[in-house]
């Protein structure tokens, strides 16, 4: 095989697990949205990644999401309005502040992830033990390029 058919053959798969990891990420917002939450995928990941690693500065929200500094102010902005978050004075920068996530954050989190984890449990009851357990190889190694390009 050569490499031009070896790129071929990896440009192909790409773009076919591209599609369904697309369509799998719309079909989950869209069941999370069946709970009436009215957060923006931004927000949502937004104060997903405050729990995981906050308590957070703006600017370093900003770093983890990729997102630039303003777009991080005006999410972090909508959450406090929804009371999701709280805010506190950055005690190394007085100019700056920190943001965690408070108690109603977390439910919202957790009844999010529920309905998310129960819609794919659901579309997975079905399939072959084999299936799954690819599925679950898939989720470790996708896991492992995700956590090979943050370093």
């Amino acid at each position: 095989m050569t490499a031009e058919t070896t790129d071929t053959l990896l440009t192909d798969s790409a773009a076919r697990l591209r599609m369904a990891i697309v369509r799998t990420a719309r079909r989950l917002r869209q069941e999370a949205a069946g709970e009436g939450a009215e957060l923006t995928p931004t927000a949502g990941s937004a104060l997903a990644t405050v729990e995981r690693h906050g308590p957070l500065t703006p600017s370093e929200l900003a770093a983890i999401e990729r997102i630039k500094r303003p777009t991080a102010t005006r999410t972090l902005r909508v959450l406090l309005e929804a009371g999701l978050i709280e805010r506190a004075p950055d005690p190394v920068d007085g100019r700056s502040s920190l943001v965690s996530v408070n108690a109603a954050g977390r439910e919202r989190l957790r009844r999010l992830r529920g309905r998310k984890n129960a819609y794919l449990a659901r579309r997975m009851r079905d399939l072959p033990p084999a299936d799954v357990e690819t599925l679950d190889r898939a989720a470790t190694i996708l896991e492992g390029i995700l956590e090979r390009e943050a370093r």
